[in-house]
């Protein structure tokens, strides 16, 4: 149904900016902008031309002095994306798969148009298209961040009007050996190697994509990881059996230090061919991450101080460490990587 309504905003200096909001009903969910006043009697008046246009039938077509044509979200993005010089690679790519999602639904909207019910509105068409809770969030934290770098207060994306959808929080249980050895042996031969080596280290998938043969010293057994999460890097020792194997796969004089030791190597389709994997095997699915909470698990079970497996899996907080990634396993038995590799 075609409505119209004035929204009073906050200034800095204390005073109100009048907003004319209105939708033309049918299918539209995402409200139109229909202008700024300083006062309510313009507002008002801008609110009854509106409404005189929609009790016609015809869509409001406004074009206003003051009106800003070039500030769209598709705008701001850009120079917000341009300014985060910050980041890590990793996080950088987590806001360009947060923004694939929000530029199709706000790229040519005006930002004067983007309020609370707005976001709310785009929450719930989130929600409607089955995305998860996180990624949700990541996607309102992301439109967020880009209102702050426009300077724009207060911001609607922060607003208390703006809910998450409620999602039964997933309850991690780290996959016993059994399970993954029946995973990797049906993973197509490529992710095989992969798979363990998140098993034996723990590391992020992140991190083992960027893995490169210049972060490979190989008399000593370990790998240089720049954590994606802090940008430290921290050394990692894999199992022999695995560092051999992964060492094996380009001969010492035909390495490339940029080039990565898994070249080719995507998660996202490392994760689809685990979960088929999975399915067909007949095991629990679980994820690469699942991995993670493995390792930390077997390593407190053995006695590695805390200290220490911080350090192994690249954690600044150790109380995550324990609350998060500590479980009680099902078997504590390790995978026979020698045999898996044969």
């Amino acid at each position: 149904m075609a409505s119209v309504w004035i929204a009073r905003r906050p200034r800095k200096n204390g005073g109100h900016t009048f907003r004319v909001m209105f939708r033309t009903g049918g299918r539209e969910s995402m409200p139109r902008y229909g202008g700024s006043f300083p006062t309510m009697r313009e507002a008002k008046i801008r609110r009854d031309l509106i409404a005189g246009d929609l009790a016609a039938l015809r869509v409001p077509e406004l074009r206003f002095a003051g009106a800003s044509t070039d500030k769209t979200f598709a705008d701001a993005a850009r120079r917000w994306q341009e300014s985060r010089v910050d980041v890590s690679p990793g996080t950088a790519q987590t806001y360009r798969v947060a923004l694939n999602r929000l530029q199709p639904r706000l790229g040519s909207v005006s930002l004067e148009q983007i309020d609370a019910q707005a976001v709310a509105a785009l929450v719930a068409e989130l929600h409607g298209a089955g995305l998860k809770r996180q990624t949700i969030r990541k996607s309102v934290s992301v439109l967020a961040m880009i209102l702050d770098h426009e300077r724009i207060e207060p911001n609607p994306a922060r607003d208390r009007l703006v809910k998450l959808p409620r999602e039964a929080k997933r309850i991690v249980q780290p996959p016993d050996a059994a399970t993954v050895e029946a995973a990797v042996r049906l993973l197509p031969a490529r992710y095989r190697l992969p798979a363990l080596v998140l098993d034996s280290t723990g590391m992020r998938i992140g991190e083992l994509e960027a893995l490169t043969w210049g972060d490979v010293d190989e008399p000593r057994g370990r790998w240089r990881i720049a954590t994606s999460k802090t940008g430290r890097p921290r050394w990692v020792s894999p199992s022999e059996p695995i560092f051999a194997a992964v060492t094996a796969l380009v001969a010492r004089e035909d390495r490339v230090p940029e080039r990565p030791v898994f070249q080719g190597f995507g998660g996202d389709r490392f994760r689809t061919a685990l979960q088929r994997s999975c399915s067909a095997a007949g095991v629990p699915a679980f994820s690469p991450h699942d991995l993670r909470h493995r390792r930390v698990s077997l390593l407190h079970l053995a006695g590695v101080p805390w200290a220490r497996i911080g350090e192994a899996v690249g954690h600044d907080d150790l109380v995550t460490t324990a609350r998060t990634y500590t479980h009680a396993l099902v078997s504590e038995a390790e995978l026979d990587y020698a045999g898996l590799l044969a």
